[in-house]
């Protein structure tokens, strides 16, 4: 089993709530794929998007607060985005390359995850079976990022890494962490 600890930074010179953070946990076991983030601070500031009834596949989750990773196939240009709306609603994309070929990825038809809501903390766990996008054992680059938007409108992007003048979760020099 592989357990890494993670914490998110802003992306410079950017306008984040004060005292907010986001930490969490990343685990792969064979062909399982545990990630958990926790967001933490003053919660009241931040736009949480109310829990759907019946979550499904959406579009442009990343417009609103939300968790994201980033999976990518070693020594290979292909990698997928993963959006996790607090909603519960999601989405998987595919890419042949850096921003190139983006498909939804078919082979996973739901995304189920759990979260929980207290004053100051918002938690989101996830159990992604591998078997559909990666062949046992492979290894896999991996990027955590997420998305965070106040109250008032203001969008800040948080990664492991910011590696580009501007906030762009999608360069594989961002992709720091492997499993």
């Amino acid at each position: 089993m592989n357990s890494q600890a993670f914490s998110l930074q802003p992306f410079p010179d950017t306008n984040s709530p004060p005292n907010l953070q986001i930490t969490g946990t990343l685990t792969r076991q064979a062909q399982t794929l545990y990630i958990r983030y926790a967001l933490s601070g003053d919660l009241s500031k931040i736009a949480i998007a109310a829990p759907s009834d019946i979550p499904t596949r959406q579009h442009e989750l990343w417009q609103e607060t939300c968790f994201e990773f980033f999976l990518g196939q070693q020594d290979s240009d292909r990698y997928w985005e993963f959006n996790l709306s607090p909603s519960g609603d999601w989405n998987v994309y595919r890419f042949d390359g850096y921003r190139r070929g983006m498909q939804e990825e078919t082979a996973l038809t739901k995304l189920p995850f759990d979260v929980e809501v207290q004053p100051e903390t918002l938690s989101l766990s996830l159990e992604l079976n591998l078997q559909a996008i990666a062949s046992n054992e492979q290894p896999l680059d991996v990027a955590i990022t997420a998305v965070v938007k106040s109250q008032k409108g203001e969008v800040t992007y948080w990664a492991l890494a910011h590696s580009g003048s501007e906030a762009d979760f999608h360069r594989r020099d961002s992709f720091i962490l492997q499993v």
